[in-house]
C-alpha cells in the first residue's frame, strides 16, 4: 500500500497535466479573440505576435453600437434561443414520452423514420423548408428560426431513451389515482427527468445562439438578423479591408452571455444529478 501511493500520485500529475493542456488548447481561441478586439483596427491581426497591443483601446466595442442594432439583433438573439429551448424541451420531451411509455400501431416503425432522419443533412432540406416557410409567410421572421427545430429526431430519441428509466408502476399508480396523461407527463415525468432537460437545454441554447446558416437564408433586414448574422455583415471601414478587431469586440460581446447561461445550466444539471442520486 505505501508503494501504491508514489504510482497514484504520477498517474495523478499526468491527468492534471493532460487537463491543464486541453484546458489551455480550449481557452486560447477566447484569449486571442478578446485580445484582437482590444487592438486598434490600422495594428496587424496576423500571427501570435497579435495578442500584444502597446495601445489597446476600447473604441472598437464603442463602434459596434454605431455600425450596427446592437441591441434589436440582440433581442432577436435573445427570443428565438429562449423560445426555441421552450418550445423544443416540451416537444421532444413529449414526443420521448409517448414513444417511451405508450403502446399504439406503428410505434417503433414510426420512431425508426424519426431516428433515419439524423442521417439526413439539414442542409438538404433548406429548399423545401424555405418552400414551406414562404408558403406560411414566415420569411423574414424570427418565427422561421424557432417553428422547423421545434422538435428534433436527436432531442426525441435523448429523452425517450432517459423516459425508458422511469418505473412504469409510477405511471400506473398516478392513472390509478386518476391522473390524465398529460398532468403525469407534468407533474411526474418532468420533476423526474430534470437533468435531461437541463442537458438539452444547454446544448440547444448553444446551437440556437450561435446559429449562422438559418438566420442567413430566412432572415433579410438589418432588424431581424440575430447578432451572429449582424456581427459577420459588419460594413468595411473606409480605406480598411476587414476590420478584425471591430469584429473580435462584437464576438466577445456575443459570446459572453453564452458562457454565463452554459454555467447556469450545468449548475441546474449537477444539482438535478445529485438530487436523482440522493432519492436513488
Amino acid at each position: 500500500m505505501i508503494q501504491a501511493k508514489p504510482k497514484m500520485k504520477i498517474s495523478s500529475l499526468f491527468v492534471y497535466i493532460g487537463l491543464i493542456v486541453i484546458a489551455v488548447f480550449s481557452i486560447f481561441p477566447v484569449i486571442w479573440m478578446m485580445g484582437i478586439s482590444l487592438k486598434p483596427v490600422t495594428e496587424s491581426v496576423a500571427g501570435f505576435g497579435a495578442m500584444y497591443t502597446s495601445h489597446p483601446t476600447w473604441q472598437n466595442f464603442a463602434s459596434i453600437f454605431k455600425l450596427m442594432p446592437f441591441w434589436h439583433n440582440a433581442w432577436n438573439s435573445v427570443f428565438t434561443t429562449l423560445v426555441g429551448m421552450v418550445s423544443t424541451l416540451f416537444f421532444c420531451s413529449l414526443a420521448g414520452f409517448a414513444f417511451a411509455k405508450f403502446q399504439f400501431p406503428g410505434r417503433n416503425v414510426l420512431f425508426y423514420v424519426v431516428i433515419a432522419t439524423m442521417l439526413i443533412p439539414l442542409e438538404v432540406g433548406i429548399v423545401p423548408l424555405f418552400i414551406i416557410m414562404r408558403k406560411l409567410e414566415l420569411i423574414n421572421s424570427l418565427w422561421s428560426l424557432i417553428i422547423p427545430k421545434a422538435a428534433t429526431a436527436v432531442g426525441i430519441f435523448y429523452m425517450r431513451q432517459y423516459i425508458m428509466a422511469v418505473p412504469t408502476e409510477i405511471l400506473e399508480s398516478a392513472k390509478m389515482d386518476g391522473c390524465s396523461d398529460f398532468r403525469t407527463y407534468r407533474s411526474i415525468i418532468l420533476p423526474i427527468i430534470k437533468p435531461a432537460l437541463a442537458s438539452w437545454a444547454a446544448l440547444t441554447v448553444i446551437a440556437r445562439w450561435n446559429d449562422f446558416f438559418w438566420p442567413l437564408i430566412f432572415l433579410r433586414t438589418k432588424e431581424k438578423f440575430t447578432l451572429m448574422v449582424s456581427i459577420s455583415l459588419l460594413p468595411v471601414s473606409e480605406g480598411l479591408s476587414t476590420p478584425w478587431p471591430v469584429i473580435m469586440a462584437g464576438t466577445s460581446m456575443a459570446v459572453i452571455p453564452i458562457m454565463l447561461l452554459y454555467f447556469i445550466f450545468q449548475r441546474y444539471q449537477v444539482a438535478g444529478l445529485s438530487s436523482g442520486a440522493v432519492k436513488g
